[in-house]
């Protein structure tokens, strides 16, 4: 009986040991997440007729902030993150919009000519009577409503991508 326990207890041990050691390793080794010196936020800013056209806010927070007619022509705002965000008359012009997050977000009146949003995700999202001319929506999640009303007055090709506005909101 002695024997069997010792025969348990140092296999036990051991392994005890090893989990001990590896755990020790692992937080001595571990390094603290640092955010990236470059991205902008904004959440929950007043930014209203902001000019920021022509910048580079790849990665920008722009969560529920009030960007009522603010100027984001010709930049990147690739991988942005707009959700409740307010861009009502905003210009974005040329703006790249590559897989942004732009969920409950109120672009009504807004100018999206020439816009990149592919693979966008504009979940709940409002484009009542924004110009979206030439605008890429390629693989984007958008409402089916927001999109019907889009294919009303979609046109224009988009002079980036080469993909005409109708065939990328998957317009009949």
């Amino acid at each position: 009986m002695i024997k069997s326990i010792k025969a348990l207890f140092f296999p036990f041990l051991t392994l005890t040991a090893l989990v001990l050691v590896a755990t020790i390793w692992i937080l001595l080794d571990a390094r603290p997440v640092i955010a990236q010196d470059n991205t902008v936020n904004y959440t929950y800013g007043d930014l209203q007729q902001r000019d920021f056209s022509h910048k580079d806010l790849e990665k920008g927070v722009f969560a529920a902030a009030d960007m009522r007619e603010a100027n984001f022509e010709g930049s990147d705002i690739s991988y942005g993150i707009f959700t409740e965000g307010i861009l009502l008359k905003a210009n974005l012009k040329g703006a790249n919009l590559t897989s942004s997050l732009l969920d409950r977000v109120t672009l009504d009146f807004a100018d999206l000519t020439d816009a990149i949003l592919v693979d966008a995700i504009a979940t709940r999202t409002r484009f009542y009577d924004a110009i979206i001319t030439g605008a890429d929506f390629t693989d984007a999640v958008i409402d089916r409503y927001q999109v019907s009303l889009m294919c009303e007055r979609a046109e224009g090709v988009n002079p980036v991508t080469g993909v005409a506005t109708r065939d990328s909101l998957g317009c009949r």
